[in-house]
C-alpha cells in the first residue's frame, strides 16, 4: 500500500450558519491548514498515488483567498469541507482541516 501526504496552508473567509448567537456567525477569516491524505495498492503511469501539485490546485482552487459560503453550497464548516475535499480528491481517505491552533476537523473514509 502506498500512501502520501499534502500539507496546504491558506487563507480564507467564512461565516457559520448557526441556530444560536456566535461570533463565528458573522463573515470572519483564518489561515487554514488542509492535509489530505491519499493511498492506493499500485502507482499510477507516472509512479504516484496521486500528483502533489493536483491535490495543491483543488484545495486552492475552491479556498484559497475566497469567501467559502461562495464556494460550497453546505455550511462551511471545518468538519463538511473536510468530508467535501475527500470525497473530491482522487484516492484520498482522510483529510484534516484546521481553521486555528486549536480548532481541527477530521474526516475518514469509513
Amino acid at each position: 500500500m502506498y500512501e502520501v501526504k499534502k500539507r496546504i496552508e491558506i487563507s480564507a473567509s467564512h461565516k457559520l450558519n448557526l441556530p444560536y448567537d456566535s461570533k463565528c456567525s458573522e463573515i470572519h477569516g483564518h489561515n487554514w491548514i488542509i492535509t489530505v491524505f491519499c493511498r492506493c495498492e499500485s502507482l499510477n503511469g507516472q509512479g504516484m498515488v496521486i500528483d502533489f501539485s493536483d491535490i495543491k490546485s483543488i484545495v486552492n482552487k475552491k479556498m484559497d483567498h475566497k469567501n467559502l459560503n461562495d464556494q460550497f453550497d453546505f455550511n462551511p464548516t471545518a468538519e463538511n469541507m473536510a468530508k467535501w475535499f475527500c470525497d473530491n480528491i482522487q484516492n484520498c481517505f482522510k483529510v484534516i482541516v484546521q481553521e486555528s491552533e486549536n480548532n481541527i476537523a477530521t474526516y475518514i473514509k469509513g
